[in-house]
């Protein structure tokens, strides 16, 4: 049986997020996103429901997301669900988290203006690839001449 893992949320980060290293050296960024929904009631009355979600995510997209996000800061994170078991004091502990596998900015470079000039950046990082667009192969010499085509 086929199964699928992939979460997809847009929302406001709660805190700021807070960059470790592992053993490996390797960087990790723990944060909680605020995702807000809207809906009416069958009386027909507006509600808000808020639901918060730990995010954890890894390497080079860590340290981006550490070091232009803050709290308040919307973004778009796609990811899978991860399910955690310990045990405390006896009792066993579990929690759901989102591992962040690609983000994007859902803000302009001028709302991030408020950071000091030597430490802004282009919102697209070189080194991160935004979600959903993967490179586009150039055509093949042959295929540019529309007069072959079949149609």
């Amino acid at each position: 049986m086929a199964s699928l893992n992939k979460v997809l949320l847009i929302g406001n980060l709660t805190r700021d997020p807070e960059v470790k290293f592992l053993p490996s050296g390797d960087p990790v960024a723990e944060f909680s996103m605020a995702i807000n929904r809207r809906f009416k009631t069958k009386q027909g009355e507006d509600r808000d429901e808020v639901c918060f979600v730990r995010v954890s995510m890894f390497g080079r997209r860590a340290e981006v997301v550490g070091r232009y996000f803050k709290k308040g800061s919307p973004i778009f994170v796609e990811g899978r669900l991860k399910f955690d078991e310990w045990e405390k004091d006896g009792r066993k502990q579990n929690r759901i988290t989102v591992v962040a596998e690609n983000f994007e900015f859902m803000d302009s470079p001028r709302d991030r203006s408020s950071q000091p000039t030597a430490d802004r950046q282009p919102a697209v990082d070189p080194g991160v690839e935004p979600a959903g667009n993967a490179p586009v192969p150039a055509a093949a010499p042959d295929q540019k001449d529309d007069d072959n085509l079949p149609f």
